[in-house]
């Protein structure tokens, strides 16, 4: 894995970069075992460990893609204003699939916090039991370098959009 891009025929100046391949997250919430089947029901995960405070979830490619660590102490832990803002899940479909999803959170009884146009996706927000706030995203831009020329010129918009659920 090269991590280096270097400067100079020497090597000075070297600067080093992560080449990120794949990510996962961790989440504090008060009780893991009782997150958990939110987890599988909602977003389809599959549980592949348990600790003693903590579950590891799939997507299903990889050992975990998300954890859900207990609190130190649940009975008093509560979520800060400074904080994750949201984790977005990247869906493969069209709009039809991410109105499908949409009313799917419904019927979960899932918070549906609000839908936004990004000029290069569609988002659909919500909460999972602990309050963190996920994001089903429909990328509509697929030329990285076009999504990077839209993001700049509209100020990456987070718009209103009214997506109607089916």
């Amino acid at each position: 894995m090269n991590t280096r891009t270097p400067a100079s025929a020497d090597g000075a100046g070297t600067e080093v970069r992560p080449r990120i391949r794949r990510t996962h997250l961790a989440l504090f919430v008060k009780d893991p075992f009782a997150s958990a089947p939110w987890y599988e029901d909602v977003l389809g995960m599959q549980v592949t460990a348990r600790g003693a405070r903590w579950v590891f979830l799939s997507f299903g490619q990889k050992h975990h893609d998300i954890a859900l660590i207990q609190v130190d102490d649940p009975e008093t832990a509560t979520r800060g204003t400074i904080n994750l803002q949201h984790y977005g899940l990247e869906i493969e479909g069209d709009i039809d699939d991410l109105r499908r999803l949409y009313g799917m959170l419904l019927r979960k009884n899932v918070e549906v916090v609000k839908t936004t146009d990004h000029k290069v996706g569609y988002g659909l927000y919500f909460h999972d039991p602990d309050g963190h706030r996920f994001e089903f995203f429909l990328e509509v831009v697929h030329d990285d370098e076009e999504a990077k020329r839209l993001l700049g010129e509209y100020n990456a918009p987070s718009d209103a959009f009214d997506l109607q659920p089916l």
